[in-house]
């Protein structure tokens, strides 16, 4: 069966199908070789959604999606522009710490890589900046929104593999900050090479605190997010529904930018993507489940362990593994099917759950940005007109950070385990 389960995903990807079916019909394919009664689809994907933390997924990107409609993007990039603007490459730098804020309310990559491409890539080209470059630091940003809390894709891992979702948010943090802050030492490098322009405006601490006042209530969503989860006041799904309300507030009541016109298609929009991502996870669990019955995964960690038992060696081996992995499948998708296995292996060396799972997030993040199948880039290939082999090359530079940026927190777990340590998940 194993073969014909390769040919039938790599043929279906391929031929362009999207993932979900990439991976529905090859689980089909290997039911109908075993003969196993296809009652056990319906069942599996229905299992595979039926869970209370997953909840949280579609209420985040409700939350995304009403701040972004509700003139929440447009003053976080506004007052990112007030901090960062000066800078040489200003736009750049804007762009980077305005996706940090973003990060802190959306959980979703694409989300990011959406509402900050509509809006500054057309700013950045009219400035002078090559469109090449506007569109990689728009991609590359994009991907701190599942690495900053909350984040989907860290639900996800919790849900599949019973680790703390509270302790995965917590352990983004300081990864998610120097993830930025390298960005924009790289956007300073590449700005003075090019002569890009930065801000004119003088900054002053008025010109702040004006800036400040109107992104106040935007800034305070990751808190009221954060505290909440940290603070032990509620549960991630809880604070998703919190922020969903908050958001609907401030669109409505605080800034005046929501109407109920734009209401009705933030919740079209939310219900199209949370079905496409929920249909992903159900399909990815009959894909799971067929590997399962065929042992793919406990020969995949017995190979590992067979190579060896170092612990050092063994997160190589995986973020290898993984980065492949990234480049050919959705990343829920391949949390689901591949965790549980990999989780077992690095335990098995002595490696935590919370290092382990924030670092095969991490890995999946970077394949966002990595083709044939990077999200990020297909999302501002759209915004930009660029055509991917010209954005991959633009966001190359962006790509090798995020690995130099991975491998530090890989093997320097104390940036990961610092936050949740201190705050008693560990």
């Amino acid at each position: 069966m194993i073969p014909l389960i390769a040919i039938v995903f790599f043929l279906t990807l391929a031929l362009g199908f999207p993932v979900a079916f990439c991976l529905g019909l090859t689980a089909l394919a290997g039911l109908l070789w075993a003969d196993v009664p296809l009652m056990l689809i319906a069942q599996r994907m229905f299992t595979g959604i039926d869970s209370f933390p997953l909840m949280a997924v579609p209420f985040f990107v409700l939350a995304g999606e009403l701040m972004n409609k509700g003139g929440t993007t447009g003053r976080l990039i506004d007052f990112a522009n007030v901090l960062v603007g000066r800078i040489r490459g200003g736009l750049a730098h804007t762009n980077i710490v305005a996706s940090m804020f973003l990060a802190g309310i959306s959980g979703s990559a694409v989300a990011d890589a959406s509402a900050m491409g509509t809006i500054l890539i057309p700013g950045m080209t009219s400035k002078g900046y090559e469109k090449g470059f506007s569109a990689a630091v728009t991609a590359a940003a994009s991907t701190m929104g599942p690495i900053i809390p909350p984040s989907i894709f860290m639900v996800i891992m919790g849900v599949t593999t019973g680790v703390s979702i509270g302790a995965l948010f917590a352990a983004g943090l300081i990864p998610g900050v120097l993830l930025g802050f390298s960005m924009m030492g790289l956007s300073y490098y590449l700005a003075l090479k090019h002569d890009y322009p930065r801000d004119e405006i003088p900054f002053s601490f008025s010109r702040l605190w004006k800036s400040l006042k109107f992104a106040g209530p935007a800034l305070l969503a990751p808190v009221i997010i954060l505290g909440g989860i940290l603070g032990g006041v509620f549960t991630p799904t809880e604070a998703a529904v919190v922020v969903v309300f908050y958001a609907f507030f401030i669109g409505m009541v605080v800034y005046k930018e929501l109407t109920w016109n734009k209401v009705i298609h933030v919740l079209i929009s939310s219900g199209v993507t949370t079905a496409v991502l929920l249909f992903i996870i159900a399909t990815a669990n009959i894909f799971a489940w067929v590997l399962t019955s065929q042992q793919i995964p406990q020969r995949i960690a017995a190979g590992m362990l067979s190579i060896t038992q170092n612990p050092y060696l063994i997160l190589l081996l995986i973020n290898i593994f993984l980065l492949f992995v990234g480049m050919v499948m959705e990343g829920g998708a391949a949390i689901i099917i591949l965790a549980p296995t990999l989780m077992a292996v690095a335990q098995a060396v002595g490696i935590t759950p919370i290092h382990f799972g924030f670092v095969m997030v991490l890995n999946i993040v970077v394949g966002l940005l990595t083709p044939p199948l990077g999200v990020c880039l297909f999302v501002v290939c759209g915004i930009t007109d660029l055509s991917l082999t010209k954005l991959t090359r633009s966001v190359l530079p962006f790509l090798v950070l995020e690995i130099l940026v991975l491998f530090l927190v890989t093997y320097f777990p104390g940036l990961i385990m610092f936050i949740p340590k201190l705050l008693g998940y560990v």
